[in-house]
């Protein structure tokens, strides 16, 4: 005989729109708490895809149905399941439908399942060599024409999912694959007044500087976006003396020729730190860092510093610097959207 919670799911694939409407907002009440989480979570390989098929619904559906399997998805285990049910194929289809009207739930949908290794895989299209990096693209491009001005910005978690792929060596390779142009665009989004695009685009940054080593000469090549975005959150708040800014590139110089807002967010300055100094450890890296005159921005930035944690940031780029290349590495950085 079928538990209450059976019958629901089976509710979901009603003919009646009505008893699929009631059913669906019950099951989106339940994801709510961890006890209706883990009640749910039996009844998965029904669920979830009754509520995917629901995606294309009208608005009050498919909605409710969105916002459930974000929920859903904060569980690794329920994650991964859907996951092999191939719903980030599904995400990816119906995003891309010109009648979409819940573009901003399955973006964050995407943040949740490349948490894990299998999600990243599966969004890269790593089996399939002709489609390969074929999603991100399409992400890339959405999240670079839609900006922090427009009333919905449903794109912006785009750089969580960003942050994500770079955790693993293809996501890199394929943001820095000068080929396809994808690190400039992204770059470029750092201008954005949203601060979860700019964390969005110095953690994807960080993370591709992890393959400065063998492609120090593609992070360079978009080095007119690059030094701005890594070097103008951790300039400090002073106006550079024109001394300073002569033995920089125009870009450099004239941002640090005026008043300018500060980057607020510590973890930002972290990051770029960081990025800084994983290009540092190659000896090009240096070179282009000495051209730019990063080593005076960065003195002048630790001057102003008043985060712990940023100030321990600047002292490792500092000894490295000073020193050589004797300090741990950093990890990989990574976004969870809840």
């Amino acid at each position: 005989m079928a538990t209450e919670l059976e019958e629901l799911v089976t509710f979901l694939s009603s003919p009646s729109p009505q008893i699929t409407k009631v059913a669906v907002d019950i099951v989106r009440g339940l994801t709510g708490s961890d006890e209706g989480l883990h009640s749910l979570a039996n009844q998965a390989k029904a669920l979830i895809p009754a509520l995917s098929r629901l995606l294309t619904a009208p608005k009050e559906v498919s909605e409710a149905a969105a916002e459930a399997l974000v929920n859903l998805s904060q569980n690794s285990n329920l994650a991964g399941e859907m996951v092999q049910m191939r719903l980030v194929e599904t995400t990816m289809d119906v995003l891309y439908k010109p009648e979409c009207c819940v573009t901003r739930l399955l973006v964050m949908l995407l943040v949740n399942v490349t948490q894990l290794d299998a999600g990243i895989a599966s969004l890269l299209q790593t089996e399939d060599e002709k489609v390969r990096g074929l999603y991100v693209m399409k992400l890339v491009r959405s999240f670079c024409r839609t900006t922090y001005e427009n009333d919905d910005d449903s794109f912006e978690h785009v750089g969580s999912i960003l942050v994500n792929i770079t955790k693993q060596r293809e996501g890199r390779e394929l943001l820095l694959d000068p080929k396809r142009g994808l690190l400039k665009q992204i770059i470029r989004q750092f201008d954005s007044n949203s601060s979860l695009r700019k964390k969005g685009v110095s953690g994807t940054i960080r993370n591709c500087c992890f393959e400065a080593e063998n492609q120090l000469q593609n992070l360079l090549l978009v080095s007119e976006f690059l030094w701005p975005a890594l070097l103008l959150p951790v300039a400090g708040n002073k106006i550079y003396s024109e001394e300073d800014r002569m033995k920089m590139p125009l870009e450099l110089g004239t941002a640090l020729s005026i008043e300018r807002e500060p980057v607020n967010d510590p973890e930002i300055r972290t990051q770029a730190l960081e990025a800084i100094y994983l290009i540092l450890l190659q000896e090009a890296g240096r070179r282009a860092f000495w051209s730019v005159n990063g080593p005076r921005i960065v003195q002048i930035g630790y001057e102003d510093e008043e985060d712990p944690k940023v100030m321990g940031a600047y002292e490792q780029l500092g000894s490295l610097l000073v020193h050589g290349s004797g300090v741990e590495e950093p990890e990989p950085s990574t976004e969870t959207t809840k």
